[in-house]
């Protein structure tokens, strides 16, 4: 319990430390008119308060990442913590804070305007691609995953003791699967969420589902209490605990699983949503750095309580593979053991709605960056279903795909991301003499991890372990010398940094 706490306040801390020094470097301005006042259009451009953009940013990043990752990272032994908490103190909310602020200071664009203003033309336009696919994936991925909760949720209180469904249900059920009734609903929500101005679906309901979301999140923090004896320790060693260590080692395979609960790419692309919102440049730490700080917390939460409740990291690994390796099962008997009938659905309310609110500002990204390339005025509705209603055809065929092969590809795809935004927010404080080494440290890192992780999955080239991390080693290199011929070009000394 002595590590938990520890990194549980470390995480607290960085917001107030760490946090503070980002904001500074940055130089945010309170004085600065935000596009929310000087681009209002009814539509995205809406200034709200900022509890409640606070909220919705926080939604928009968390999805099932800082859960069911958690809780699939944790396998990997302590070390977990340690990613969970140093990448989101020094990486995650830093990669989010400096990119939403970026998007502010430049009228509320996308990430591929921010990265292609930095990295040019060449890589602005293959971010356009690879950010609307990624988003599209994301859309496609969490309209599976909540549809297969909510299944889940519907017969465990629409079944009696005697294992028989509902009337109603078994009317349902004889037309088409369950699953795919609640995927015809998730999916129409998206749409709706994606076309209707972001103040009335999103800024009315998120506020709800991020209590929800929250409320579970505190009330196993405080069943973690009961357990205390069952956590891990990091003095019990960091070595790999992974069932199958011998091809699963740490590096880079934990730091993929683990993205939304210590740095994850998705996040830059929905940061430009909440930096049409904002009323002023101050409120961005507690909006863009404090929401990851908050989803480093309850990855750590949920990293705990897995091996609490299943009592040892063999414990956990057996559990998982006698569910099929799905930890939403894990998820509902924790819910509902630790919480009761009660407190357990309404955890589990916020965990069906946390893939949901990612899955539909998702779309509703792609549209705006979308939008944002063909110069396509969006403040008409058929303006937006213009340019939405291929958006939901291809989300639509995607989701025909093995949701396994879909999440591997995701996960590669959202780290990849964030080496780009970092690489992009390096040249920005380079260029602006301020302190480069705060992004480019993680920027290296993180370039090493996903570079290697490609060329060593299964889904990726399967090569050679050592070969992939020499290659992984050798890219981040040949980046590293790409931004000093940068600095050298602009004539940008160290010295020179504040």
């Amino acid at each position: 319990m002595i590590s938990f706490l520890i990194a549980l306040f470390a995480l607290v801390a960085g917001y107030f430390i760490y946090g503070k020094l980002i904001e500074r470097i940055f130089g945010a301005d309170s004085t600065r008119p935000t596009p929310a006042v000087t681009q209002a259009d009814g539509v995205d451009y809406i200034p709200m308060p900022t509890w409640r953009i606070f909220l919705i940013q926080f939604l928009n990043i968390a999805g099932l990442g800082p859960i069911f990752g958690a809780i699939m990272g944790i396998l990997y032994g302590p070390a977990a913590y340690l990613w969970i908490v140093l990448g989101t103190i020094f990486a995650g909310a830093v990669h989010d804070y400096l990119s939403g602020m970026l998007s502010l200071r430049r009228g509320g664009v996308s990430l591929p305007e921010i990265i292609g203003d930095e990295l040019g033309v060449g890589v602005k336009q293959v971010m356009r691609v690879f950010s609307l696919l990624l988003l599209i994936l994301v859309g496609a991925v969490f309209v599976i995953n909540p549809a297969e909760l909510l299944t889940n949720f519907t017969i465990q209180y629409a079944t009696n003791d005697a294992g028989e469904m509902s009337g109603w249900l078994q009317a349902l059920t004889a037309v088409m699967p369950l699953q795919w009734w609640w995927v015809v609903v998730v999916f129409l929500y998206y749409i709706l969420a994606t076309l209707l101005p972001v103040d009335k679906i999103i800024g009315k309901f998120y506020p709800i589902f991020g209590f929800a979301l929250l409320f579970m999140a505190l009330g196993i923090l405080v069943m973690l209490f009961f357990h205390a004896h069952s956590l891990p320790e990091l003095t019990d060693g960091l070595y790999n605990r992974h069932p199958q260590s011998s091809v699963m080692p740490i590096f880079p395979m934990m730091f993929i699983s683990i993205a939304c609960g210590a740095i994850s790419g998705f996040h830059a692309t929905q940061s430009p949503l909440m930096a049409r919102c904002l009323k002023n440049e101050r409120l961005g730490r507690p909006v863009f750095y404090g929401a990851m700080v908050v989803e480093g917390i309850v990855a750590l939460i949920w990293a705990a309580a897995a091996i609490a409740f299943t009592g040892s990291f063999e414990g956990l690994s057996e559990y998982l593979a006698a569910h099929g390796n799905k930890p939403a099962v894990l998820v509902n008997n924790i819910s509902v053991e630790w919480l009761g009938a009660a407190g357990g659905m309404l955890a589990l309310l916020g965990v069906i709605f946390a893939p949901i609110t990612s899955g539909d500002t998702a779309l509703r990204s792609a549209r705006l960056i979308a939008a944002d390339f063909l110069k396509f005025d969006q403040s008409s509705l058929r303006n937006r279903l213009i340019i939405s209603i291929p958006i939901f055809a291809l989300s639509f065929v995607i989701m025909m795909v093995d949701f396994n092969i879909l999440w591997r590809y995701f996960a590669w795809s959202n780290q990849s991301l964030s080496v780009f935004t970092l690489w992009a927010i390096t040249v920005w404080l380079a260029r602006e003499r301020k302190c480069y080494l705060i992004t480019l440290i993680p920027a290296l890192f993180m370039t090493v991890v996903s570079v290697s992780y490609i060329m060593y999955a299964p889904e990726g080239l399967s090569l050679g372990y050592h070969l992939s991390v020499g290659i992984g080693v050798a890219v981040a290199l040949l980046f590293t010398l790409l931004f000093v011929r940068f600095m050298r070009k602009n004539a940008v000394k160290i010295g020179s940094i504040h």
